[in-house]
């Protein structure tokens, strides 16, 4: 039967942005990405899992994607409780992407205070670099992570589109939780 075979599944969400591309892997969820056409998407999903793709849904691609569109229907905790798969990713970016993960809807916080959250003060940028890195987003909500002075800051996402275009999809994510830009930042 198609739904007991181990591989990687894939679904598209329809965005305001364009398709949001979801994959998913016998350990969890390996990638949600904005703005990457469908074809670069499964490249890099079966690159980074060394898995083969499987046609037809599962109960996890059905729970991701069914998050993904709460989510766009502005629900609050969507993503909460789903397995995510970051076996490739090295200890850093386990670590930094964590405590991403941890920041709730409608929480900012700066690379700075992201670094030092994880017990690694000062190490603000290597933390942009990872958070840069995340595979899964909208799940590891990584447009929570704004500059120090409380402006956009960057918004890596995807390696498709634009930087303006990744900017106002940062800000579009920001509003929809409410956050108004620039944000005072407490210490």
């Amino acid at each position: 039967m198609e739904r007991s075979r181990e591989g990687l599944r894939f679904a598209a969400i329809a965005a305001p942005w364009g398709p949001i591309h979801v994959a998913t892997s016998p350990r969890g969820v390996l990638s949600i990405s904005v703005l990457t056409p469908l074809e670069p998407f499964v490249i890099d999903a079966v690159r980074r899992s060394g898995l083969e793709r499987v046609h037809g849904s599962s109960r996890l691609l059905d729970r991701t994607v069914a998050a993904v569109e709460a989510f766009l229907a502005g629900e609050p905790v969507p993503f909460d409780g789903l397995p995510l798969d970051l076996a490739d990713r090295r200890a850093w970016d386990r670590a930094v992407l964590d405590g991403v993960r941890g920041l709730s809807r409608g929480e900012v916080t700066s690379y700075g205070r992201l670094a030092r959250r994880i017990g690694r003060p000062g190490a603000a940028r290597a933390v942009g670099g990872a958070v840069g890195r995340n595979p899964i987003g909208l799940a590891i909500p990584c447009h929570r992570v704004i500059a120090g002075d409380g402006s956009i800051g960057g918004y890596g996402g995807d390696w498709f589109g634009s930087r303006e275009a990744l900017l106002e999809m940062k800000r579009e994510l920001l509003a929809r939780e409410g956050i108004e830009l620039p944000v005072r930042l407490a210490d």
